[in-house]
């Protein structure tokens, strides 16, 4: 079986959001107001913030509905047009399986946040190293076929629409989306890893990586700006070598971690 490549699969438009959609769109603002509330706290922040894994993974579940859930509203409209009832419902379940997916990322994030504060906490130098290797790993991702195979895959779901037909029982809809959000995970990832090295509620990142992710995935130059990304992290990989404040979740914790009542002055 032959796949598509990003250059030449025509992205779902926006133009198409209508209806039970435009919900998604809805929840997702949601998200970003209380993803400001909950960064004014936090900041840069390095490594897993002192946060727990459970009340990490529900703030990087908040952040991914926030950054992820805008990009997928084109293909749910195309999908929408292929039910004949329970529309919003429907659309629901496909919402939550996408984000299942992405909250259940949390893990291997969790996991890196924790290494890596572990790692710069005993040895405070491997700090920069860390974040080179991070931004060289993502640089490196977004040029690789995989990358182009899986964005191909976002950005021309109609093959997508024909396998998800033959879906049935009355869980489709939630599996969809987890198959669509596997497909949507393999493709960004390596961004998202960039998170751990400049911190992991960097509103800032968070902002520029969703725009990132959302015009390569709809944008009919998102596959020319997966490889000035991967560039652009490349050069990060070189540059913060001699700035190492660009990798603040790389970082030694500081001793009152912000969460106590003086403010960290800068």
């Amino acid at each position: 079986m032959t796949t598509t490549r990003p250059s030449s699969g025509v992205a779902p438009t926006w133009r198409q959001v209508s209806g039970p959609t435009s919900i998604l769109l809805i929840v997702a603002a949601a998200a970003w107001v209380g993803v400001v509330a909950v960064s004014r706290g936090m900041g840069a922040m390095p490594g897993t913030m002192g946060l727990s894994f459970g009340a990490f993974t529900a703030i990087w579940a908040l952040m991914m509905t926030a950054m992820m859930l805008p990009t997928i509203a084109p293909f749910t409209a195309l999908y929408t047009r292929t039910l004949t009832d329970h529309r919003a419902r429907r659309i629901t379940e496909l919402a939550c399986g996408y984000l299942l997916v992405w909250t259940a990322a949390a893990v291997p994030a969790y996991a890196l946040a924790w290494l890596t504060e572990n790692l710069v906490s005993t040895r405070p130098t491997t700090g920069t190293a860390l974040a080179a290797a991070i931004f060289t790993i993502a640089g490196v991702y977004q040029l690789t076929p995989i990358k182009d195979r899986c964005l191909a895959r976002c950005r021309s779901p109609l093959g997508f629409l024909l396998a998800y037909g033959n879906y049935r029982g009355r869980l489709r809809d939630l599996r969809v989306g987890i198959s669509h959000g596997a497909f949507c995970l393999a493709c960004c990832w390596a961004l998202m890893a960039i998170l751990v090295a400049v911190g992991v509620m960097n509103l800032f990142a968070m902002v520029v990586l969703a725009a990132v992710v959302l015009a390569e995935k709809t944008s009919t130059w998102g596959p020319r700006l997966t490889r000035v990304i991967g560039i652009l992290a490349l050069a990060l990989a070189v540059t913060v070598v001699v700035r190492p404040s660009l990798a603040a979740g790389l970082q030694p914790m500081p001793d009152n971690p912000g969460m106590s009542d003086q403010p960290m002055s800068s």
